[in-house]
């Protein structure tokens, strides 16, 4: 193994899990999310930044969350299926080349590739839309996406501000059907989930809420958009981005305004997907991913790593 993967790797580590791998206990002990730095390592070493990348789809699976929500995503990047009696929502496509496992996890819930009618999306990075072409062809479902991230929808990736290699950032490009402002709805068999523009780790960033019933209770849902900062992304004077700095600020009290009492994200490791899990396959009770502490740490230690970078940078450190 070559010392940049060694030092990408370390980098890595310290993001997703800073105090250790297994500490995600939800109401009963701290989630695995709850230490989540602000910063990404970025790799120069396209080699390094593909294994990387490559990490992220193995094959785990797929699984009934709570309610109507399933997950039938990958091991480090995450794909949500949101099913109603007219159809299914999906929340991110990953990688192309996992669709096809998406679509065999999918199948193997027992519902039917083909209802898929609306295709959203956390991002518009190749991690989580870069399978939305091919899903799209597969399913026939509409793209819902911000007008920022259709813009790099229809680039292909191309015009991306991340540092990462560019041609690992690349993917299949295809047109939004729908674009949502900020407040805007998707609505299918009674199921409504809402648009909040939450801008910073790309431009159109988007989290989605909605409401889920399990047994006689009802519970508010937030699907975490990412904020996220792609070492070495610049908050002042950027001139890929100009007002990144004041997108996070907005994008920040967005969040502490949302409900919040279960939480998803783009990454499993950003809100302790394995932890929970295995909690879950054990039958705890509560439902583990039920943690709405969890959520406040996250927005909270994410905000704070976020205004020390600014001081930092308005510093000249």
């Amino acid at each position: 193994m070559n010392k940049p993967f060694l030092i990408l790797l370390t980098l890595l580590c310290a993001w997703v899990c800073p105090n250790g791998f297994g500490q995600s206990q939800g109401a009963t002990r701290p989630s695995a999310a709850t230490n989540a730095p602000v910063r990404i390592p970025a790799s120069r070493d396209k080699a390094a930044a593909s294994r990387m990348f490559d990490s992220w789809k193995s094959v785990i699976p797929p699984r009934h969350i709570i309610g109507n929500i399933y997950y039938v995503g990958m091991s480090g990047v995450c794909c949500w299926l949101i099913t109603t009696p007219d159809g299914n929502i999906m929340i991110d496509s990953t990688f192309e080349e996992c669709v096809p496992q998406i679509c065999k996890n999918i199948e193997q819930l027992g519902f039917r590739v083909g209802d898929t009618k609306w295709l959203l999306s956390s991002h518009a990075h190749v991690d989580h839309t870069g399978g939305h072409a091919l899903m799209k062809k597969l399913t026939g479902g509409r793209i819902v996406a911000s007008a920022a991230d259709a813009h790099v929808l229809e680039t292909g990736g191309a015009d991306d501000f991340s540092p990462f290699p560019k041609e690992l950032l690349a993917y299949t490009p295809v047109k939004a059907d729908r674009i949502v402002k900020d407040g805007d709805e998707v609505s299918l068999g009674g199921v409504t989930l809402t648009a909040h523009l939450t801008p910073g780790h790309t431009k159109g960033a988007t989290t989605w809420t909605m409401q889920v019933k399990d047994g006689d209770k009802t519970y508010n849902v937030v699907f975490f958009s990412s904020v996220s900062i792609v070492a070495p992304t610049r908050l002042v004077n950027n001139p890929d981005y100009p007002n990144i700095a004041e997108d996070y600020a907005a994008t920040y009290k967005t969040l502490k305004s949302l409900k919040c009492d279960i939480y998803f994200a783009p990454h499993g490791d950003q809100f302790g997907l394995d932890d929970k899990l295995q909690r879950l396959a054990v039958g705890e009770n509560p439902n583990p991913f039920i943690d709405p502490a969890g959520w406040q740490r996250l927005v909270a230690n994410n905000e704070n790593g976020y205004l020390r970078q600014l001081a930092n940078e308005k510093a000249g450190q």
